[in-house]
């Protein structure tokens, strides 16, 4: 191999580290990030010193079911941040690119505990243990980091709608019979607050998410 080849090589493996690096350790361009308390996600700017605990909308227990047929509840995620979406295994449209960045937020945080990631099936009748089992092992999902769950519609519907807020203000005027199918990614701290909502097809969003986290991470 020439200098000039052997010097472009090393300059790409040293520029790959860096961007790695960089991934890990990125934050916001804020301290402290906002809180949602409502669908139309206006953001609610509060400082360290605020107690958030009676006053602000947090995630409610639920109970549903993971590629493993454990369950999984909100004690799941005691003490952890998570980033929750909503999809079904057999959509061709938007979900295999949802899954592919949710693989890289995995991937992003894959040796660190504190953060763990839930994909909700909003076709949960179709979406069985075996389907799941089938679907986390084809996009590499790394077991008791990355939960895919089922369970009751009805739970899943109201969990998406009227908790998570995951299709923002148009989720205002649909109904209960109507398809939920949204690319939307909600971060929610240990607290069970929701603290960003992020486009889960857009890279830079989904690098801003990654950042928001290390910036949660960082929270008293």
């Amino acid at each position: 191999m020439s200098k000039c080849n052997l010097w472009s090589a090393s300059l790409i493996i040293i520029l790959s580290i860096i961007s790695c690096a960089d991934t890990n350790t990125a934050s916001s361009r804020v301290e402290i990030l906002p809180y949602y308390n409502e669908a139309t996600f206006t953001p609610l700017w509060l400082d360290a010193s605020y107690t958030t605990s009676d006053t602000l909308h947090k995630v409610p227990p639920f109970k549903l079911y993971n590629q493993y047929n454990d369950t999984i509840t909100q004690d799941t995620f005691k003490d952890k941040i998570y980033v929750a979406d909503f999809f079904f295994t057999f959509c061709t449209g938007i979900c295999p690119k949802m899954t592919k960045n949710m693989a890289s937020i995995q991937q992003a945080f894959i040796d660190d505990p504190e953060i763990l990631l839930i994909s909700h099936s909003v076709t949960p009748q179709h979406d069985t243990i075996e389907v799941l089992q089938d679907y986390a092992s084809q996009n590499g999902v790394v077991k008791d980091k990355w939960h895919l769950v089922t369970g009751s519609r009805d739970e899943i519907y109201d969990l998406g709608r009227n908790q998570y807020f995951i299709e923002e203000d148009l989720g205002l005027n649909k109904t209960e019979d109507e398809f939920l199918h949204t690319e939307n990614f909600v971060l929610v701290d240990k607290d069970k607050h929701i603290r960003g909502i992020y486009n889960g097809l857009n890279a830079t969003s989904v690098e801003q998410l990654i950042a928001d986290i290390n910036t949660l991470k960082k929270e008293k």
